[in-house]
This record gives C-alpha cells, structure tokens and sequence, in this order.
C-alpha cells in the first residue's frame, strides 16, 4: 500500500487521447484501486471522455500538437504548470514524444517531486539532417527534466545510452518491457469472436482454403508498408488464393506511401483495406499470421496481440519486435526494410504447413509467460513507491 494517508496525485499524459485509450488501457483504475488519484490529459477527443467515464478519472485538455509548432508548445506547458500546481500532483507520467517534453519542462517548473517519462518508440531513429538533430535536442531535455526514464524494451534501453543520453542512472526497464502489456483474457478465443471471424472472411470473399496475412497499425512509410506491399504483389503473381488484410488508417499529412505502394493497393483485390478498428481480434482470427515489418519500435502492442490470440508473426529485426518474436519458436525474424528476406519469410508460413502449425502452438504461450499486463503494472506499482520514498517522504 502507499505510505501516505493522503492519495498522492498522479498525471498522466499522452499527446493525444488514442494514446490513453488503447496504449494504456486498465492501468489508470489499477492504480487508483491501488491507493493513488490518477488523472488523465492530452489534447481534446473522444478517447479521453470515454477513459474518464469508463474508468472513472478526470480528463484534463491540453491542445497538445504532434506537429513542430513552437507557440503553441509554450502556450502548453503554461496550461500544464497551472494545472500542476492547482492539482499538486506528486508525479507527473508522460508518454509520447511531444507530450514527454511539455509534461517533463512543465513539472519541472512546477517543483514536482517525481517526473518519469516512458519512452514507447523513438522517431528520430529514421529521421535525417536537422530533424533527426531537433528530434535528437529534444529527447535529450526531455530526459534532462525527468528524473526517471523508462524505455519500454531492453533493446530501447540500449540505443538511447549508445545514441542519445549515456546517464544509465536515470534509465530502467519495468518487468519484460511494454508499456502496459497484454490483457490475455480479453485478448483470447471465444465462439462470439471466431463466428465474427468466419463473417468477416465471408464478407472479403476470401475462401476457407486461402491464407490470410494481416498488418495492423498506421498504414506509413516506417510501418514498412511500401516493403509489405511489394513483397505481397510479388507473392500473389504466382499465390492467388492469399490475401492480405490492413487495419489501421493512412497518414498521409506526415508519412505518405509511394505512389506505386498506392496503386498497388487500389489494383491488387486480394488487399484488403479495413481502416481504423477499436477490437482487432475477429480481424486476427480471421488470420493465419500477422506481417509487422516496422522500422522502428520501443515495445509494440500488435504483436503482442496476435501471440495472444494464437497468431505468429513476421517481424523486422528491430527494438522490442526481437524480444517480443522468438525466431522459429513463436514467429519469423527479417530484415528491416529488406523485400526480399519479408517476401521469402511470408512463403514459408504459405506453404511450410508444419511450421506455421509449430509457431502458432507456441504463440500464446510465449506471450503469457512474459507479458500479462500484471506483471508491468504491479512493477510500475512498486517504481511508484520507490519514486515516492526516494523523492518525497
């Protein structure tokens, strides 16, 4: 139990509210059950009114941007420290790029006694010239202003000592990694979800014979769109009973395919394009393996799904995506940005029927060993405490 009588305050924040609702899911009701007062903010949206009723915490509005826009930054972090010292809050947690530097440089100003910053991914780690030096800039005070960082993978860990902030003192991996894990009994077989399935097969006029690979996330050039697109084209020239399914939305304003993925995804009808999903798990089980090609991750959710419904997956040789996927044990390792090493992965899980068997007997298994959500909330539980007691009592 917390030490102190009082329920401290904790704020919680992401740049946008999508980030609260299905990054973070759970964890806020945890914690105020837990003896602690969460609240919540981020920039206006429906996710962040549906947290607030659904787990019962306020929501706090701040016009956060994920775009570059100075002004408004600074108008930001005078809302925050405001709300900061209003509410009193004793620790200030922030995720997200934009977020984590107008939350650390807020707090700071505002003398709060624990800042901690979760880092779930790192953009600058694609980026070049003065973006990647400004990225770069601003991870590094960030970090500066938090007295606690926490990469969500080992790997993360490592790149931000070797790349970008060499204080290890200040850094710390909760549990396995993840920011939140996995919820396994939501994130589980049941008929309701597999009778979905077979509808949403039905509905594509995708076969009960044909296989089925499925990408879930922000349809973008660093998801290795471009590089699925292409390997699935090749495939389909001569496999033309797989298809492919894509959950998630296109970016176009920040990282627009190229106009040949583009065409290739408006003439191929085996490619299905299902937009944005709030439950992905007919559309997993409607699967036999999930593609996740990224270029870069702090720890991802999606593949963490799929182990937890059964799926293996083909994953990119990158941050969290190699702790998650164990190579021919639970899914397939290739090379990032390579269409032939995707390609080549993706016809082994179409025609070796042994090993596509072998990886999804594992697959749940793999996840429940190292990832039940549990396990990362009672760690950040006890990092709250210590936070506490080292800055507090």
């Amino acid at each position: 139990m917390v030490l102190n009588k009082i329920k401290p305050k904790i704020l919680r924040i992401t740049t946008i509210p999508a980030s609260l609702r299905y990054l973070l899911r759970g964890q806020f009701s945890f914690f105020n059950d837990r003896g602690f007062d969460v609240q919540i903010a981020s920039s206006d949206g429906a996710d962040g009114y549906y947290i607030q009723e659904n787990e019962n915490i306020e929501f706090h509005k701040i016009p956060l941007t994920r775009a570059i826009t100075p002004l408004q930054d600074i108008y930001c972090i005078i809302l925050l420290y405001r709300l900061i010292r209003k509410e009193r809050f004793k620790i200030v947690h922030s995720h997200t790029p934009k977020a984590g530097l107008i939350a650390m440089i807020a707090a700071w100003l505002a003398i709060v006694p624990v800042r901690l910053h979760t880092v779930a991914g790192l953009p600058l780690m694609e980026a070049t010239g003065m973006k990647k030096r400004i990225l770069l800039l601003t991870e590094r005070l960030t970090y500066m202003f938090a007295t606690k960082v926490y990469p969500n993978s080992f790997s993360m860990s490592e790149y931000i000592t070797r790349e970008v902030y060499s204080n290890t003192a200040k850094l710390k991996v909760l549990a396995n990694g993840s920011s939140n894990g996995i919820d396994l009994n939501y994130f589980s077989k049941n008929d309701l979800l597999l009778a979905q399935s077979l509808e949403l097969r039905y509905e594509l006029n995708i076969p009960s014979n044909s296989k089925v690979g499925i990408f879930i996330g922000r349809l973008v050039g660093d998801k290795g769109i471009n590089e699925l697109i292409e390997a699935t084209a090749e495939i389909m020239e001569s496999e033309s009973d797989f298809h492919l399914i894509l959950v998630g939305s296109f970016e176009n304003e920040l990282d627009p395919l190229e106009v040949e993925t583009m065409e290739k995804i408006l003439e191929i009808s085996n490619i299905h394009v299902l937009g944005f999903q709030s439950d992905v798990r007919p559309y997993l089980l409607a699967s036999d393996f999930l593609a996740f090609p990224s270029y870069r991750e702090g720890f991802p959710n999606v593949p963490l799904q799929a182990g937890a419904m059964g799926l293996p997956a083909i994953v990119s040789d990158i941050n969290g995506c190699n702790e998650i996927i164990i190579d021919e044990y639970n899914g397939l390792i290739v090379q990032p940005k390579n269409v032939m090493s995707l390609r080549n992965a993706m016809c082994r899980l179409l025609n070796d029927e042994k090993l596509i068997m072998s990886l999804k007997g594992n697959s749940r298994k793999s996840i429940e060993d190292r990832f039940d959500r549990i396990l990362v909330w009672e760690a950040l539980f006890f990092e709250y405490n210590d936070q506490l007691n080292t800055y507090v009592y």
